[in-house]
């Protein structure tokens, strides 16, 4: 039997192995469409974008609301309201002070010029004013709280400010205070401080002046003259309470002026002469 040689048929048997691409080598790879590839919009960045679009449409609504209502809202003042512990000023003259300003509206009344006009009448020391929904406006006063008379045409209030009322013939019970122009905190301040000290002895004053140089004079309720000199009078006040309570307090009705502007002592002059002599100087040992 001779041997057979057989070709293989093309489809039938091993099928023929691909190739390996090479190393390195790109592949194709399907394009994607135009749609995937725009960028997606953001919805975080419209919301940042219409919020504020929206604050400014309701704030335009709101406004043009305003003005729409304003006519309507904008009422005439039918109610004044005085409040406050008033003892020199009425609440009538108060009114009738500020009738020009309240015949204007609820939102139009100046109340700022209100205020300042309240403040210029001499017996208000501070005024405050406000709306009150729907016609009402409220006036809450404090009046000057007077201490002393400044010169003769002035009082002083409890700061040492001076304010000039109508009539001061009612006032001369109030102690009188006398000094350079623009020095009155500086002798309101001296005179309470001095007042403090000396009431323990029994003593108020009636007149302190400071004069163009310096020097201090005192008058107390007795008609007793205090020559204090310019410097350290607490010092010299301390000095005259110890002397007279020691040596001056049994003859004090007797007693015209006490000049302290010594260092260690003070001299006295007597109403009527004392058989001694007219003026008795005292000495302090220290």
């Amino acid at each position: 039997m001779g041997a057979m040689l057989r070709h293989p048929q093309p489809g039938l048997g091993r099928l023929p192995s691909r190739k390996a691409p090479p190393r390195g080598a790109s592949r194709l790879v399907a394009r994607e469409p135009l749609s995937a590839r725009l960028p997606k919009p953001s919805l975080s960045g419209i919301r940042r974008l219409s919020w504020p679009l929206l604050l400014v449409a309701l704030l335009y609504g709101g406004y043009e609301l305003a003005l729409r209502l304003l006519p309507y809202a904008d009422r005439p003042i039918t109610k004044v309201s005085v409040q406050g512990d008033l003892a020199y000023v009425s609440r009538e003259a108060v009114q009738q002070h500020i009738a020009p300003f309240v015949e204007a509206s609820f939102f139009k009344v100046d109340l700022n010029g209100m205020r300042h006009d309240l403040e210029q009448m001499p017996w208000i020391a501070h005024a405050q004013v406000r709306r009150v929904w729907p016609d009402q406006v409220v006036i809450r006063l404090d009046e000057q709280l007077p201490i002393a008379r400044w010169g003769e045409e002035a009082l002083l209030n409890n700061q040492g400010e001076a304010f000039a009322p109508s009539e001061l013939s009612n006032y001369e019970h109030l102690p009188q205070l006398h000094g350079p122009k623009r020095a009155q905190q500086r002798v309101m301040q001296q005179y309470q401080l001095l007042s403090q000290m000396l009431r323990p002895l029994g003593f108020s004053i009636t007149r302190l002046e400071l004069r163009e140089r310096g020097s201090w004079f005192l008058t107390t309720s007795e008609g007793i003259e205090l020559l204090l000199g310019r410097d350290h009078l607490v010092e010299k006040v301390r000095r005259f309470g110890t002397i007279y309570e020691k040596a001056l307090k049994e003859q004090s009705g007797n007693i015209a002026r006490i000049d302290l502007r010594y260092s260690n002592g003070l001299a006295v002059a007597w109403r009527e002469p004392i058989p001694a002599a007219t003026d008795q100087t005292v000495a302090v040992k220290n």
